[in-house]
């Protein structure tokens, strides 16, 4: 996968047109980016432009994916200021910025981020949900961007080490949910934004798209059915935007109703055949591939499933950690780059999947949260953002057991991680709580956790993961619907399950929501178990001095009160301890 770097200081353009030497053709060098402006790329996927780009007299790199080229085409000759017809998506991309500045980024579909040289300021540009994702940060008077976290960690002006409010923040949430990395002093932008990192250090952002709860006047009077009409013609253009013209195509398949749907649409809408993929941890344990195998055969598509076992997973653990740049505590990573493997394997380029779902149209994950305001007693905003972040259910309330006196003396100033999420659960963009829910969910998240990983994972593979589901038109229109649309009654998701009724067996469609199960706890209690002893009772984890031996000893004999979420929570430790090598911290 293609990686960019690009500085901002005196010698930008002399930099820049060195830069043109090195494009697609040099593998990153050991140091990052100086003073002067440049970039380090790595070739990527095929036909996969890095830039550098340049238009109306800024010059450009990134890693830039459009879905809707001919639209964007006719939007710029209508202003005047056409682009060449066969140009990069990258530069095409810099012309819309350049022609009409954040109206022309908000018309662009895809998945792109772009980073711009504008005099003598550095210009972030993420897509809307954050489907790709950038770094930046400033040493040296100096403004440094990269799409890899490691590149700057290399950059020798950047005295860096462990943030620790972040290491806080990973144990809540199992990701991180803003703009803080495990880095200090490095930051990485947000979705729907632009930012103009300045000269004089100051930092402009420009927020160019957020979902807001926009009903019609007649919203009750507007039939259910009308919403789900609406959903499925939206439906049906973000699967057909993400085909690959000419190619087969891939859908990870877990068999509940998301991916189904997307397996569905692309196998009506698609004139080349469709391989779907599918993941076993082995037949003694509940799983989906009934329901997977069912799809499958009733959409026709080229089925396999892969199994993995407890040891493929701890052979490769520390590996699959590597290729992320901030840790995610999800144990579906390594089975998710082993699905990205087969696809590549068999020849595929681009791999559709279902995420995006329960964060845009009320998946279970909202009900504690739900039930809770039925409930409390403090109306103080602050109390439902405390809640919100035990509803995780990860390391929150065991942070004062689970780091050291010394770790949690230096966060007493820090701020708390109630932060990322309080904005999101009051009135503001969103007045009904079941929006605020949703709405929190997809800026955190999906972009931190869902969408990162999709991509970092199917990247490492030359392979395009695309999400239709996080399609920008597709999540106005979910916070134009009314919530009793989405969660209806007891019914999740129901105006996404009404819009796709007619393409499934209704066993799928109105079967409650399972999931996956993963079996975290045999692993650490067997194929695991020596290297998270090693690891996290070793002499490098403890001279860190991060967590505490004892409560992880307490954790790995399975005792105390917290069964039986020890084996989730230990994965979290072993997560943090397993990047914080790989990035030698």
């Amino acid at each position: 996968m293609a990686r960019c770097c690009a500085c901002t200081g005196p010698d930008a353009g002399r930099a820049l047109a060195h830069l043109a030497a090195l494009t697609g053709r040099a593998p990153a060098p050991a140091h990052a980016p100086g003073p002067a402006a440049q970039a380090a790329l790595i070739p990527g996927e095929p036909g996969f432009a890095t830039g550098p780009f340049s238009a109306d007299g800024a010059t450009a790199v990134g890693e830039v994916t459009l879905h809707n080229r001919p639209e964007l085409l006719a939007e710029l000759a209508a202003a005047d200021r056409p682009a060449p017809a066969g140009c990069p998506d990258g530069e095409l991309l810099l012309r819309l910025w350049r022609a009409l500045g954040a109206d022309g980024v908000r018309l662009a579909d895809g998945l792109f981020v772009l980073t711009v040289v504008d005099g003598p300021d550095l210009v972030l540009i993420r897509d809307h949900a954050g489907a790709r994702t950038v770094f930046y940060a400033r040493a040296d008077g100096c403004w440094a961007a990269s799409t890899s976290l490691r590149a700057l960690r290399r950059w020798p002006a950047l005295r860096t080490g462990v943030n620790l409010a972040a290491v806080r923040s990973f144990l809540t949430f199992a990701y991180l949910p803003g703009e803080e990395t495990l880095l200090r002093d490095v930051h990485e932008a947000l979705p729907g934004r632009i930012l103009r990192l300045r000269a004089d250090g100051s930092v402009r952002q420009e927020q160019y798209w957020e979902p807001a709860e926009v009903l019609p006047a007649d919203a009750d009077a507007v039939p259910a059915a009308e919403y789900a009409r609406q959903l499925r013609a939206l439906l049906e253009q973000a699967v057909a935007r993400r085909l690959p013209p000419g190619e087969d195509v891939a859908v990870l398949l877990s068999g509940g109703v998301d991916s189904s749907l997307v397996t569905a649409l692309a196998a009506r809408l698609h004139d080349r055949p469709v391989h779907t993929y599918s993941i076993s941890f082995g037949d003694e344990l509940p799983n989906e591939l009934g329901y997977s195998g069912l799809v499958a055969g009733h959409c026709r598509t080229d089925h396999r499933v892969l199994t993995v076992s407890g040891a493929e997973v701890a052979a490769r653990l520390a590996d699959t950690v590597a290729l992320l740049d901030s840790p995610v505590g999800d144990p579906l990573t390594v089975p998710n780059l082993m699905l990205a493997e087969a696809v590549a394997g068999d020849g595929l380029t681009v791999s559709l999947n279902g995420e995006g779902g329960d964060p845009v149209f009320g998946g279970p994950k909202n009900l504690p949260m739900l039930v809770y305001e039925m409930h409390r007693d403090d109306p103080a905003p602050e109390v439902r953002a405390e809640a919100y972040l035990r509803s995780y259910r990860k390391c929150y309330e065991d942070l004062p057991r689970l780091l050291t006196p010394g770790a949690l003396r230096a966060l007493e100033s820090a701020p708390e991680p109630r932060r990322h999420v309080a904005p999101y659960l009051r009135p503001g963009p969103m007045h009904a709580l079941l929006n605020q829910l949703l709405h929190c969910n997809l800026r955190t998240k999906g972009a931190h956790h869902i969408l990162t990983k999709v991509e970092r994972l199917t990247a490492s593979q030359g392979v395009q993961g695309r999400s239709p589901l996080f399609d920008r038109h597709v999540v106005d229109h979910a916070f134009a619907t009314p919530p009793r649309l989405k969660l209806h009654g007891t019914v999740e998701k129901w105006v996404l399950k009404e819009a796709v009724r007619d393409l499934l067996p209704a066993t799928v469609t109105d079967r409650p929501k399972s999931g996956m199960r993963v079996p975290v706890q045999q692993w650490l209690g067997g194929p695991l178990r020596d290297l998270s002893g090693e690891l996290l009772l070793g002499r490098t984890a403890r001279e860190r001095g991060l967590v505490r031996p004892d409560t992880v000893r307490t954790w790995m004999r399975r005792e105390g009160s917290l069964l039986p979420r020890q084996g989730g929570k230990l994965w979290l430790v072993l997560t943090l301890e397993l990047w914080l090598r790989a990035y030698d911290l």
